[in-house]
């Protein structure tokens, strides 16, 4: 297959400054701040998006490296597929996470509900739209009886 190359938009910055310890999901960052640098070339493309209150952001997993095909996720003991995880050691390791936008100055945006590490790399963001973004769910796999914990669980060093 072919390689591409990806270059980052901007930096996030956080209070988490360990992959242990940290939040899992965005859901169970409620509250926490932290702002995103983007890169100068790229403010133009910011224009509009101080209208939406909640933005998704795609990124890097940069302190990530390897992958197994079969993992222990962060809210089970039981081997699972990678692709029915959202463990963060990936063949390609790009995170999502929609986060709440306070506002806007220049280059800083300014959000809240952040999981992701200090430092990592911005990819792209996107408006949050629900009508576009939630889907009613019927079934969510494994994580049917688990999901609750989210909120109460924090990452461990499983995958560092």
């Amino acid at each position: 297959m072919k390689d591409y190359v990806l270059t980052p938009i901007g930096i996030i910055h956080s209070p988490v400054k360990n992959i242990a310890g940290a939040a899992i999901q965005p859901t169970a960052a409620k509250g926490i701040a932290g702002y995103v640098k983007i890169a100068p070339e790229y403010v133009d493309g910011l224009k509009d998006l101080e209208g939406f209150s909640h933005i998704i952001l795609i990124y890097y997993f940069h302190l990530s490296q390897g992958y197994k095909l079969r993992v222990k996720p962060f809210l089970d003991n039981t081997e699972r597929g990678l692709f029915a995880t959202r463990a963060p050691k990936r063949p390609n390791p790009i995170g999502v996470s929609i986060v709440k936008l306070k506002k806007i100055r220049r280059t800083i945006l300014y959000i809240e509900d952040i999981d992701a590490v200090d430092g990592t790399p911005l990819l792209d963001i996107k408006p949050y739209v629900p009508e576009f973004d939630f889907q009613k769910t019927t079934k969510i796999g494994w994580l049917r009886g688990r999901v609750h914990k989210v909120k109460k669980m924090k990452a461990d060093k499983r995958f560092k």
